[in-house]
Order: structure tokens, then sequence, then C-alpha cells
């Protein structure tokens, strides 16, 4: 599971460059890609829900590995299309559709898997090493996809891209049945979605930290979809440029994510998290304003090793609290904390299409900071998080 989950992440690394990319020279416009993320992000939004519930009634193998066929069928289209160059900017939109569809069948059941495997008692420790590995695929998926596209063009480094996801697929093979706790199965799905629902709603302290995560999140995070415009732009670096660009963003994200396994037993998380978010909007203020391509480069990686120090301390805290039983709905929620950031490309790349990338990035950071104080300054629940956790982590 862990080499499949590994390599579906290295092609999803590569595709990051690999879609922007082919955007950006479709179409030359910023609102473009703001409209692709958004392709993607309104089907995770409207399916998170249905998958959860998916996910605690059914084999969480079979979802993990329908969601990747979905993904493979829908990436091999693209590929014969760009091979045969016939390649619209519509038939971008409509893959992305589809990767917003699969996603939310098969991350609640990776997600919930985790738990399957090493039990509550070492699921922060787990989900940060498997965060690790996603992020290292963020550095070495992005970097290379840029370097392929230079060195051997567009259609070869797709074609191993779309390899990627399909040696993730075969992978799953190898992975044991894993059947979801309790007995959800026993009820309708429309109860499934509505307890998870419920659950939600009535512990104020998981409802808090799911907006406390995904806010901030959503005005920030759009940076890395539009780093093609900084490279393009801006920088003048080319496709080598972007590959460098996001892989140094990839590098910042294993770094955060070895900090929280390193910090995982930490009774101090809500003051991590407040002083990330405000490292992470400071970095990429300076980011957004740097008039030199090499100086942004160890600022975007700084920047995003508090990025994901943010976002990982917020989703463990989540999935520490919540019952096994529960997990794959609740977990489903949190895809919001994918897919809200890939909907917030579409109005922050809307403003840097009016005002320019860097006024749009930097904005959108200081906004990021605002919303993170307003959480803490009016939410009781949220400023006794610690105490709570602490709590369930002795249980």
């Amino acid at each position: 599971m862990f080499a499949s989950n590994t390599t579906f992440f290295l092609g999803l690394g590569g595709q990051t460059v690999l879609r922007a990319w082919l955007v950006f020279q479709l179409t030359g416009s910023e609102l473009k890609l703001g409209l692709v993320s958004a392709a993607v992000a309104i089907p995770m939004l409207l399916v998170a829900p249905l998958g959860g519930a998916i996910a605690d009634r059914i084999d969480r193998r079979t979802l993990v590995a329908t969601g990747q066929a979905m993904v493979v069928v829908g990436e091999t289209i693209i590929l014969v299309l760009l091979l045969t160059d016939t390649l619209r900017f519509w038939h971008l939109l409509v893959m992305a559709t589809v990767m917003g569809s699969a996603f939310p069948i098969m991350m609640p059941a990776r997600q919930a898997i985790i738990a399957n495997v090493v039990g509550r008692g070492r699921l922060s420790n787990a989900m940060a090493l498997n965060m690790a590995a996603v992020n290292t695929t963020r550095v070495l998926g992005p970097a290379v996809a840029g370097f392929l596209i230079g060195a051997v063009g567009l259609k070869v480094a797709y074609s191993i891209n779309v390899s990627l996801y399909v040696l993730a697929l075969v992978g799953m093979s190898g992975v044991h049945s894993a059947p979801p706790p309790g007995n959800a199965a026993d009820e309708s799905l429309i109860k499934n979605m509505r307890e998870g629902l419920r659950y939600i709603l009535e512990d104020r302290l998981v409802l808090v930290l799911l907006f406390f995560g995904l806010v901030p999140m959503f005005l920030v995070m759009p940076f890395q979809n539009l780093l093609v415009v900084f490279t393009e732009k801006i920088w003048k670096v080319g496709p080598e440029g972007l590959g460098i660009m996001s892989a140094a963003a990839g590098v910042g994200g294993l770094i955060g994510a070895v900090l929280v396994a390193w910090r995982s037993e930490s009774t101090r998380r809500l003051g991590m998290m407040m002083f990330a978010v405000c490292a992470l909007s400071l970095f990429l203020v300076l980011f957004a304003i740097s008039p030199w391509y090499w100086l942004a480069l160890p600022l975007i990686l700084i920047a995003n090793v508090f990025a994901i120090l943010y976002s990982a301390l917020n989703n463990t805290a989540i999935q520490v609290l919540i019952p096994d039983e529960l997990r794959g709905r609740v977990s489903s929620f949190l895809m919001m904390s994918f897919s809200l950031p890939l909907l917030g490309t579409l109005p922050v790349s809307a403003v840097a299409q009016i005002v320019g990338a860097p006024s749009a990035v930097a904005g959108a950071a200081v906004l990021a900071v605002l919303a993170a104080v307003a959480f803490y300054t009016f939410s009781p629940s949220l400023r006794q998080m610690n105490e709570r956790l602490g709590e369930a982590m002795r249980e």
C-alpha cells in the first residue's frame, strides 16, 4: 500500500507541472488555470460525503483501486489526444472533473486504511510518515516532469507520467482486503452520511478544526497553481525552472511532514499551528515580491515547510479525535483540505489576471493570517484544543 501510494502521488506531483504547462501553453490565461483547478475542486466537494460514507461500508482497498482505475482511464484518453495533436482546453476541463470525482472515492478510504493498519496509538506518526512520502514525491514528481518537458518533450513526459498511475494501480493488487469496522453497512447510505454530518456538527472542536484548517489554506495554497505564471511571465525560466520551483516547494513540504512526526506527541499544537500560519504568510509575501528567481526558491521552500506543518497538525488532530467507526465519513470532510485550495485558485487567479500574480498571492497571504487570528479569538473550543487532544492521546 505504501509503495502504491508513493507511486500514485509521484504521478500526481508530475501532473501538477504537466497540466499547468499544457493549460498555459494552450491558452496563456491565468484565469483558465483557475478554471481547471475549479473543475477538480467542485466534484470533490460534492462527492466527498458520499465517498466517506462508502468507505465505512465496503472494502477500502476496493475503493482505492476503483478511484485509481478512473484516473488511469481518464489520463490515457488525454495522452491519446495529446499524441494525435487533437487535445483542446475543454478536454483538460473534462479530465479535471474526472479526477475530482475519483479523489473523493479513494481518498477517505486511503486515509482510513492507515488507522486499520497501525491503530490509533500510532496514527499520528503513521500519517506524518505517509505525508513525508507524499511530499517526497512532490519534490521528485514536479522536478522530473519539468526537466523531461525540456529534455524529451511534453508527449514523452506525459506518457511516463501515465505509466506511474498504471504502476500504482498494479501495486494495489498486493494489498490485503481492508473491511471497515462497525456496522455501517447494516444501515442505509443516507443514514450513514447523516451520522457523519451529525458527529461533526455536535463535536464543536472537530467542526472548528475543519474550518480552521480550510480557510487559510483556501487563501494561500492557490500559489502552487500559479507558479507557472511566476516562472513564465515574471522570471522567464521555462519548464525546467518551473520543475525546480515545484521541487523546492516539495522539499519544504517534506521537511514540514518530518517536523510533524518529530513533534507528534507535543502538547502545544495550537501554538505551533498559529506560528506556522503566520510564518507561512510572511514567507509567501516575500516570495511574491521577490524580483529574482534564485531568491524566490528558498522563500517558497520555507513557506511550504510551514504550510505542511500547519495542515498536517490540523489533520492529525482531527484523526486522533474521531472514533474509528466514523473515520471514513469524517475523513471525507477532510477532502475539503484538498478541494477548497483548488477552488481558491479560481478567485486568486482571477485577481492575478487583473492586478498581477505577485499582488494576488501576497494579498491572499495577508488575509490568511487575519482569518487564523479571527478563529483563535472567537472560538473557545479551539483555544482548549491542546487539553482535548491530550485526553484523546492518553486514551
